[in-house]
Formats: C-alpha cells, sequence, structure tokens
C-alpha cells in the first residue's frame, strides 16, 4: 500500500514537472520569438543642419521682347527696284532699306508741281491788278483757293513718293530679308524685321501677394538655357497698372543689358529679384522634410550609446518643423531644427518615433542650391 502511495507520488511530481518545465520552455521561445519580432535597424540617409546666408527674393519665369521691335513693310504697293540691305545687318535710324518703282509717281509730281507754279503766277498778277481795282476781288479769291488747291494735290502727290522709300524706324538689327528684286509688293507685305536688342526688356508674372516687395528700379537677373552660365543683369523698369482678375497676376517688366546681342526677342528666361537684406536660416535638403497635411515633419538622429555588441544605437526622432522659401534642391528651416543636429534626409517612409537606424551616406540627394540640367 505504502509503496503503491509512493509510486504515484512520483508519478505526479514527474508530470507536474514536466508541465512546468512545458510552460517555461514555451515561455523562452515566446520570449525568444518575440525579441526577434523587434523593430531591425532601418537604413537611411543623413546629414547634419548647418546654417547658410539666404538672401530672399522672387523667382519667375518671362519672355524676352525688344524695346522695339517691327515688321517693316512699305504703305503703298510697287515694284521691288532697289535693295539696300542685308539680312542681319545693323541699321541706324533713316537708313534706305528699298525702293520700290516710282517712274510714273514722280512724273505726275512734275506735273502738279508745274500746276501749283502756274497758279501761283496767275495768283501773284492778279493781286497786283486788284490794288489798281483793274480786277475784281472775287478773281483773286478764286485765283488763292486754286493754288492751295494745287498745292495740296503736289504734297500729297509727293508723299505718295515718299512711300516708295522704306527707311529704318529705328535702329537696330535686321532679321532675314523676305522680298526679292522686282517682286511686286501689295501694300503691308512683310519685307523684314527690325529688333532693338540692346537693351532687351524681360515680361514676367509674379503673385500679386509679392507686389509689396517690388518697385521700378530693383536689381533682377535673368538667365536663359541657351547659355546656362551666364547670367544678365537689369532692373525693373516698370510695374503693370492692373492685376490679372483670372491669374491673380501682375505683369513685370525689366530691362536687361544685352551689349553681345545674346538675348533675341521670343526667348524664355527666368527672373531672380532680390527683395531684401541677406538672413542666416539653417538649411536642409528638401528631401529630409515630410510635408503632410497636418504639419511638415523631419526625423532627428539620437545617440543613446552602444548596444549590446557594441555596435552604437541610433534612433530616431520626429519633429514638426516650420519651413520657409526654398531655393533649388534647398528649402530654409524657421523653427525644428538646429545647427549640428543630424537629420534624416532619405528613408523617412519607414520610420516612426524610437525607430533604430543604420546610417549609409554612400548616396546622398542632391543639396544645391542653383542646381543645373545634365545634359547626357
Amino acid at each position: 500500500m505504502i509503496k503503491r502511495m509512493v509510486i504515484m507520488l512520483i508519478l505526479t511530481g514527474v508530470v507536474l514537472g514536466g508541465v512546468f518545465g512545458f510552460q517555461m520552455f514555451k515561455a523562452s521561445m515566446i520570449e525568444k520569438v518575440m525579441a526577434s519580432l523587434a523593430n531591425p535597424p532601418q537604413t537611411v540617409s543623413t546629414t547634419v543642419a548647418a546654417s547658410q546666408d539666404w538672401r530672399t527674393g522672387i523667382e519667375a519665369v518671362g519672355s524676352l521682347r525688344a524695346v522695339n521691335g517691327a515688321s517693316i513693310s512699305a504703305e503703298v504697293p510697287g515694284i521691288v527696284s532697289a535693295l539696300h540691305f542685308e539680312s542681319g545687318a545693323d541699321v541706324k535710324s533713316g537708313d534706305l532699306l528699298i525702293e520700290l518703282e516710282a517712274t510714273d509717281d514722280i512724273a505726275h509730281l512734275n506735273a502738279l508741281k508745274a500746276t501749283a507754279d502756274l497758279q501761283r503766277i496767275i495768283f501773284e498778277r492778279d493781286s497786283r491788278l486788284l490794288k489798281t481795282q483793274a480786277i475784281a476781288q472775287q478773281q483773286v479769291d478764286t485765283d488763292k483757293s486754286n493754288l492751295l488747291n494745287a498745292q495740296a494735290l503736289a504734297e500729297q502727290q509727293q508723299a505718295l513718293v515718299d512711300y516708295k522709300v522704306v527707311k529704318a524706324p529705328f535702329a537696330g538689327r535686321l532679321g532675314i530679308r523676305q522680298v526679292d528684286l522686282g517682286q511686286f509688293l501689295p501694300a503691308g507685305t512683310p519685307i523684314v524685321t527690325l529688333q532693338q536688342l540692346d537693351p532687351i526688356y524681360v515680361d514676367f508674372y509674379v503673385p500679386q501677394q509679392s507686389l509689396a516687395s517690388i518697385r521700378t528700379g530693383q536689381a533682377v537677373t535673368a538667365k536663359v538655357d541657351t547659355f546656362p552660365d551666364r547670367t544678365f543683369k537689369g532692373e525693373v523698369s516698370s510695374i503693370n497698372a492692373q492685376v490679372d482678375t483670372a491669374t491673380r497676376t501682375i505683369l513685370i517688366r525689366a530691362s536687361v543689358e544685352n551689349k553681345d546681342f545674346l538675348l533675341r526677342p521670343g526667348m524664355f528666361a527666368t527672373v531672380d529679384i532680390d527683395t531684401g537684406e541677406p538672413q542666416r536660416y539653417v538649411t536642409l535638403p528638401q528631401t529630409a522634410i515630410a510635408y503632410n497635411s497636418y504639419g511638415d515633419i523631419a526625423y532627428l538622429v539620437d545617440d543613446q550609446g552602444k548596444d549590446a555588441n557594441g555596435q552604437p544605437k541610433l534612433v530616431v526622432r520626429q519633429t514638426f518643423v516650420t519651413t520657409g522659401a526654398t531655393r533649388g534642391d534647398q528649402v530654409a528651416i524657421l523653427e525644428g531644427v538646429k545647427d549640428g543636429e543630424t537629420v534624416v534626409t532619405t528613408g523617412q517612409v519607414k520610420l516612426r518615433n524610437g525607430t533604430p537606424v543604420h546610417i549609409d551616406n554612400s548616396v546622398q540627394p542632391t543639396n544645391d542650391s542653383n542646381p543645373k540640367p545634365v545634359d547626357k
């Protein structure tokens, strides 16, 4: 009886020991599994926040146009009898460009001048006779009217003859000739374009809220993709008197130096306007900022010493930032990031507060205040 009791107690102890051992084994396995489910370090790239001088300004896009530009044409029809210019030549105001055949018009002009001279002689003679009461006043008045009419007809014909000669209305550079010698030209047919290229205007639009910081005489810098390594200096010459009600923008015109005639009317241009003194801001690549509807955030990297393997333990901390203006790839940070703090620049999608990270800066996002396209 006692033997059976002992055996039963031994078996009960074995069963209970197995149950407790299994529970301990299960708890150990669960702990290992949970440990394996912890966030692994995420690979990110970073940069150290630093302050830079930031010049406030406005950037806009516009088009170049000549100070004076015209398509030259004749006011009357005729046949081209002489050409006095070459395509692309520089001309002065009043330089002769073309002549139209005017032989018949000149002959008619001479006839009208002769008639006017005859009417003048008759008027002068009758005026002398009137003093001796040998002729009536009515006859003298008729002679004067005939003289004035003859002179007006001669002047009208003289104007027609002058229209047969086309001159440059202002100094500038000619375009490509569009007519040939001996060609009949209807009135208004384009002959050649004439553009005054130095200085040259650039017209651009800015939002109405920028109007308060723009004034005439303000310095501007223009750039064109034709000459990416050159800048052209100028100043604001005029501001439109009204705002476009459709876009709420206002037209600004700047006058830009063009002594080398590199800029041509119709070119697309980028314009930078300095609107204030330089200020010092913390700057970051725009990729460092996660823009959200509830606020813009950045991830700061904190060093929490060493982990169990003796490796640096780096974790991220989310912070809200207040951003300012942008220039190129950079953005000005007004609040939220200080000088010297390490900021994540790529890989934010997989981060949250407390996520461990591994830094790999072998590839960095661009951080250029004046980026230029790379030709391939």
